[in-house]
């Protein structure tokens, strides 16, 4: 049986031979990349390439320390994990790219060979990654790499948190104990750990306790005064101390810890598409909206010839909506209804068999072809290809005393698909409680927002998105 605290007395060894494979892993694809694209392995020979290899892994090392890819992944979901390791893999090969646009040696590199290079090195590095992360958290569940964790207050925080733990063994934390100052007040157990009275002398104590490798603090936060007490009893440790802040019962969105100026600051509500994030979803948007309008331009024509055909009035329906942070934006869709007038203020949705829509126009809805358009608004920034859908100025107005966080849709640019429209959630409202459920998935979206969460709806959107018995 392996010992259980194995990988914790080998972590930085780890580190390294995770950092060699990667080096490795880079070499590997691009000697596998030039043997496909030149049909040899005297790969050697050719320094340039072999420089630009040496440069890769140096830079993927870099790269991937910034964005925190050798650090331990105990907190992470898989998804967390590899979108980060994703980003950081777009990101060494943007660098690559602008690196040969910069010193103009990209003429002397087959494009072939740095396209494949590309998806064989994407490819080994996320599978080992994959890889990596299942034989670890196999091995933290079974005991083998497990971090001893006290918890200091027995409250709601404390609970919580040792009930999610103890659901989540791959974490490889193990909740050895409660420390509570009123622990007589406490049942003598929860969840099947002992809660007991905190050690007068807690530094003391934890001298002689050596298996203790964090402590966790879920104090309320009025408890200041007794929290700087115990930071200062466990001055003189090394151990990982965590505070976990009391935060129930607050609205909160995509919330993380910043440093703003020097001073540490809790996100209750902010927007995920800030620095990094910002580019890669800018980039998403642009590539791919450029790529479907140039794929779909024969469909626009013919759709505009369908339009102008069969009702007068302009091929195009322009419509105000708010677009990211609440501002104001047009947003463009085929017209599929006849020319009317609303009351102002007001706007109608439409229903099953309305008259104001064409029989054309009802095609274009029930197939979602009127949306095209709207790619237009993602090349102009205005919107993104997944995000909340858009709605009109007077149901935001109506919605937004009467659904809670509503308007925190805004806080990211609208989309042309997004989470709840794949999940259902599209078309007429009727009841309260139907656009209620489109909130929690819109919120949803913008609380675990990754590339990977993009992929999968626009994926998604393909079988299911576009026909739906709710489009009219």
């Amino acid at each position: 049986m392996l010992p259980k605290g194995l990988l914790k007395e080998h972590s930085e060894m780890l580190a390294m031979v995770i950092r060699i494979m990667d080096v490795i892993a880079i070499m590997a694809a691009g000697m596998a990349a030039y043997f496909l694209k030149f049909e040899q392995w005297a790969f050697y020979q050719d320094r340039q390439y072999t420089m630009a290899l040496g440069a890769a892994a140096i830079l993927t090392v870099v790269i991937f320390s910034f964005f925190q890819i050798y650090e331990s992944s105990r907190t992470q979901r898989y998804w967390q994990y590899l979108n980060k390791l994703i980003q950081a893999i777009f990101v060494v090969w943007m660098i690559l790219a602008g690196l040969a646009f910069l010193t103009k040696t990209g003429e002397n590199f087959s494009r072939g060979w740095f396209i494949l290079w590309g998806i064989f090195s994407f490819s080994l590095l996320v599978l080992f990654r994959f890889c990596l992360l299942i034989l670890l958290r196999v091995m933290r569940t079974k005991g083998w790499n497990e971090r001893c964790v006290i918890i200091i207050g027995a409250g709601k925080i404390g609970t919580e948190l040792a009930k999610k733990v103890q659901q989540k063994l791959w974490t490889g934390f193990r909740i050895v104990a409660f420390f509570d100052d009123y622990a007589q007040d406490k049942p003598t157990e929860i969840a099947g750990i002992p809660v007991m009275p905190t050690p007068a002398h807690l530094g003391d104590y934890l001298l002689t306790e050596e298996n203790i490798d964090e402590i966790w603090l879920t104090l309320p936060l009025k408890a200041e005064t007794r929290v700087k007490a115990l930071l200062h009893e466990l001055r003189h440790h090394t151990m990982a101390i965590r505070f976990a802040l009391d935060i129930f019962g607050l609205d909160l969105l995509n919330h993380s810890i910043t440093n703003l100026a020097g001073y540490p600051t809790l996100n209750l509500n902010a927007s995920p598409m800030v620095g990094l994030n910002r580019i890669v979803k800018a980039f998403e948007d642009r590539v791919f909206a450029a790529l479907i309008l140039l794929l779909v331009s024969p469909l626009l024509i013919l759709i505009a010839l369908g339009v102008k055909l069969s009702s007068k009035g302009p091929v195009l329906f322009k419509q105000e909506r708010h677009g990211w942070d609440g501002r104001i934006i047009n947003i463009y869709k085929f017209r599929t209804m006849y020319l009317h007038q609303e009351t102002k203020g007001q706007v109608t949705q439409a229903t099953a068999q309305d008259p104001r829509v064409t029989r054309f126009g009802r095609f274009l809805r029930k197939t979602s072809f009127d949306e095209l358009p709207q790619f237009i608004n993602v090349l102009q920034g205005k919107m993104s290809i997944v995000g909340p859908r858009p709605h009109a100025l007077a149901h935001n107005e109506f919605y937004k005393d009467s659904i809670k966080a509503y308007m925190q849709r805004h806080k990211v640019k609208p989309g042309i698909t997004g989470w709840a429209q794949v999940n259902g959630w599209r078309g007429e409202t009727q009841a309260l409680d139907q656009m209620k459920k489109r909130i929690e998935y819109d919120l949803y979206y913008i609380e675990n927002w990754s590339l990977m969460l993009d992929v999968k709806i626009i994926f998604l959107t393909i079988f299911r998105g576009f026909i739906d018995k709710n489009a009219y």
